[in-house]
């Protein structure tokens, strides 16, 4: 299995062009797992821990949005100005795996393998994030919620890399939470990033649907009734996590039933509408 390493994006998608059929390595974390258990035999492989290019981060002081290179990993994602800038991807960075893991895992890797289990997913869902594409034709954008296709499938081509996203610096507050079988090192059960950004709230579910589920329904629910003088009351944050609820699309599997991932999403909901009213 010839492995290619390629140093800059230029020579990472000619080689893409060139062998159609080549897998993309970053981090490892999801693709070695498959390799290991004979689930995947790839024919080649383009190794992308070489390109700098994609292990940088920066901040556009004008449009206030942080350009993240696919290739960053978790471990620097959950910690120094990123954590302070985005506090919500921080605390979902910190949810992956062991700090093993997190040293080697890449937010790229996530998107590449678009999970509805993927930890920072919610959060780019929540946050309206833009994914960057790369490839010998040039380079294109989209919205997160046009990346996101279907179970474990995106809009990326073939010939194509994810080079990095652009995520606004937060102005509100942030959170993400997560339910699994135990208490860390786990896949999640469900996950939920609520996030207050330009005084509008804004919440995104993982792990209770085929895909990333942004509730746009609770959002402009909760948001006309505060922008109406509505007062936050007991009453009306469990009316937000049962809405919340209602528009999760859990199934019975292996890591827990359909009927605990909407309780649980319920919980998590009012959890973090609770702390973002109390900050």
């Amino acid at each position: 299995m010839p492995v290619h390493i390629p140093h800059s994006i230029t020579e990472a998608t000619q080689l893409l062009s060139d062998i159609p059929d080549a897998t993309l390595l970053n981090g490892g974390t999801d693709l070695m797992v498959e390799i290991n258990f004979n689930h995947r035999k790839p024919n080649n492989v383009i190794s992308l821990r070489g390109i700098n290019e994609l292990r940088s981060w920066s901040l556009d002081e004008t449009t206030q949005k942080i350009f993240i290179g696919s290739g960053v990993p978790y471990s620097e994602i959950e910690n120094g100005e990123l954590k302070r800038m985005l506090p919500a991807l921080a605390a979902a960075s910190r949810t992956v795996g062991s700090p093993q893991i997190r040293a080697a895992g890449t937010m790229g890797g996530n998107l590449g393998t678009c999970s509805p289990a993927g930890d920072t997913l919610p959060v780019l869902a929540a946050l309206d994030a833009e994914i960057h594409l790369a490839s010998v034709d040039g380079v294109r954008s989209m919205p997160f919620s046009e990346f996101v296709v279907g179970p474990k499938r995106n809009s990326k081509q073939a010939n194509e890399l994810i080079t990095g996203v652009s995520i606004p610096s937060a102005n509100g507050w942030q959170g993400y939470s997560k339910v699994g079988v135990r208490n860390a090192m786990v896949i999640s059960v469900a996950s939920a990033c609520l996030a207050i950004q330009n005084d509008s709230l804004r919440i995104a579910l993982g792990s209770v649907g085929p895909t990333i589920i942004r509730c746009s329904e609770t959002e402009n629910w909760w948001n006309n009734a505060i922008n109406s003088g509505s007062q936050v009351t007991d009453s009306l944050v469990e009316e937000f996590s049962r809405r919340v609820a209602s528009e999760a699309r859990p199934i019975d599997d292996h890591r827990s039933t359909a009927e605990y991932r909407r309780h649980a999403i319920s919980v998590l909901a009012k959890r973090l509408l609770q702390r973002s009213t109390q900050s």
